[in-house]
């Protein structure tokens, strides 16, 4: 077990919430920091609508009248009878929404369009208005939960106030354009207010980090925590396959780095259902159970029960779905259970299985760092076919694979308030290169240049600019300490002082092969933006001058962009007379933009 966690160090009392929306099941953790006590992760245990004690995930679900207005969430979604209200009052269930808020490259990773099912919105709403009710309904739990478990729980959760810090986690793959959405439903929820203090309170963790957080903090890799040692995590959740690999940096404190750019693919159970529901719906044509509610009630009792506990090709598998006299002998129906093969169960893992394998081989080679053990955490993790198989996949890579025996579901919501308190990980590797489109000086004697002239236009100051060029600002695989920055110079002129006011940078994410990319016009489709960043610049200094076309000012600045951490942040820096000065600079994802690409 690592060092316990210090003392709080603030002035006052503060709540820490971990929220884990996951693709088909969510919950909540939390931390009450107190000046001088030493805070404690608890788990909500407790939902509307559960009919176990001391679970601590609901359903991802809602039901939804046709006007918008809510019906139920989570478990009492589930209950007896919503079905009927479903049928009688035509409800609208919305269902695996986090997946509708993936960036637009993950659907080039499979067939993820044909598998996962089209959204069907109540009237008014967006997936971030979905996103905002769920979150409202579970901060309205975790309210209850508090109020309810704690001595003076009112009163307790009236002292928080404004302070209330959310750490929202999400996975590996998502991006700052997610991010912003996330944000944005934590407002429209009422959570956070839109002003810049409100909007700091919402961070950010991506699920991997957050796995490998609550694995170091309740002993799970203690056998693996050694100095110099390599460790990849794989959650497997019902969405997305989250791969990330660390080195343990130190032990006293326990410090860990990233050793290759974490990974996501959307290869996750419910993959596993929407396989089984195609193949459920090809063999069953013709028979007398091929009909929607029987082949439902079978995918109910598959998700339920018999994909949870298939661990062999050569067993068969069994659906019960109807009465002992439903029989059709032609279909492997007897005595209302349908018979699977052992390899018709293996073909709905398969695909998913193989993609986990590729992704480690591929993160394998390409950490910095030897790895030599895979921890595997997450609600599909549990699948003993997927455990046993990857066993024998990772063996021979030299990797040995451990699914810790512990309550892994809870590990994502808690390992969200870790990273707030314990700030585990020291320095994270890019995932993409980041550059700017740039205009550069036209010289006739480099090809490149030539071959572009038609491209050239002339500043007031008389410079002939080539334009198209690709400035990279960090590298792809970069390794980057947590609040480390990086400045990227840059110049405007114009006939106008007041022109000058402002600043608007486009990001863009090159996301080829070429490790030096120049020219945004070569593979234009490789790259995509990433956010704009605005500022005001009127305080910086701009300089008059005289060039061919008359007079002109001149500003010169630096972007800084903070990398390291699992958000990207900005500011602008200038010098004046020596001294250094800084402003802030709001970044903007514009979903139009990468659409538009």
């Amino acid at each position: 077990m690592i060092e316990a966690t210090k003392p709080y160090q603030g002035g006052v009392r503060k709540l820490v919430l971990g929220i884990d929306v996951g693709t088909t099941y969510s919950g909540v953790a939390y931390a009450i920091l107190d000046p001088g006590e030493v805070p404690r992760i608890q788990s909500v245990t407790r939902f509307p609508g559960q009919n176990m004690a001391s679970d601590t995930k609901i359903p991802s679900i809602l039901y939804y009248y046709q006007n918008g207005e809510i019906h139920s969430i989570g478990a009492e979604a589930t209950l007896p009878g919503v079905e009927l209200d479903a049928e009688d009052d035509d409800l609208i269930l919305v269902e695996w929404f986090k997946l509708h808020l993936r960036p637009e490259r993950l659907d080039c990773q499979n067939s993820i369009r044909r598998l996962v099912p089209p959204l069907r919105l109540p009237a008014g709403k967006t997936i971030v208005d979905i996103f905002a009710d769920f979150l409202e309904y579970l901060f309205n739990c975790t309210r209850g939960y508090i109020s309810e478990t704690h001595g003076n729980g009112d009163t307790i959760w009236s002292s928080f106030e404004d302070r209330i810090e959310f750490i929202l986690s999400h996975p590996n793959g998502w991006e700052g354009l997610q991010q912003g959405k996330m944000r944005d439903a934590a407002i429209t929820a009422g959570l956070i207010p839109d002003t810049p203090a409100g909007r700091a309170r919402v961070q950010f963790v991506t699920e991997g980090e957050a796995s490998f957080n609550f694995c170091l903090r309740n002993g799970l890799a203690d056998n693996v925590i050694q100095p110099g040692k390599g460790i990849m995590i794989l959650d497997a959740g019902g969405g997305t396959i989250d791969i990330s690999s660390y080195s343990i940096a130190s032990i006293s404190p326990i410090s860990v780095e990233e050793v290759a750019a974490a990974d996501c693919i959307v290869h996750g159970s419910t993959q596993v259902d929407a396989r089984a529901k195609r193949f459920l719906q090809e063999k069953l044509i013709g028979s007398s159970y091929g009909n929607h509610d029987d082949i439902k009630l079978m995918l109910d009792n598959f998700r339920r029960a018999t994909k949870t506990v298939f661990k062999s090709a050569s067993e068969p598998s069994y659906i019960r779905f109807g009465l002992v006299k439903c029989n059709e002998p032609a279909f492997n129906i007897r005595r209302g259970q349908l018979t699977l093969t052992g390899q018709e169960m293996a073909s709905f893992f398969e695909p998913s299985r193989d993609a986990i394998v590729d992704v480690v081989k591929e993160q394998h080679r390409a950490a910095s760092h030897r790895i030599s053990t895979v921890l595997l955490v997450g609600g599909f993790a549990a699948s003993p076919w997927l455990f046993s198989t990857l066993q024998g996949n990772l063996a021979s890579l030299g990797l040995r694979l451990f699914r810790p025996d512990a309550h892994t579901s809870k590990a994502v919501a808690e390992g969200a308030v870790s990273f707030y308190l314990d700030h585990f990980v020291a320095a994270r590797v890019m995932r993409m290169t980041y550059g700017i489109e740039v205009g550069v000086c036209y010289d006739k004697n480099k090809a490149e240049h030539l071959a572009r002239r038609h491209q050239c236009y002339t500043q007031r100051s008389g410079r002939v600019i080539l334009r198209h060029s690709f400035s990279t600002i960090l590298t792809k695989g970069t390794r980057m300490r947590e609040g480390e920055e990086i400045l990227q110079p840059y110049y405007q002129e114009s006939r106008k002082s007041k022109t000058l006011n402002s600043v608007v940078v486009d990001i863009l994410c090159y996301r080829g092969k070429d490790p030096n990319p120049e020219w945004v016009d070569v593979h234009p489709d490789l790259y995509t933006p990433l956010c704009t960043v605005h500022a005001d610049t009127s305080k910086v200094a701009r300089h008059p001058k005289e060039g061919p076309l008359g007079t002109y000012y001149e500003q010169y600045l630096n972007v800084v962009l903070i990398c390291g951490t699992t958000e990207l942040q900005a500011q602008i820096r200038w010098k004046e007379n020596g001294i250094e000065h800084r402003g802030p600079a709001e970044i903007v994802y514009d979903e139009d933009l990468e659409l538009s690409h």
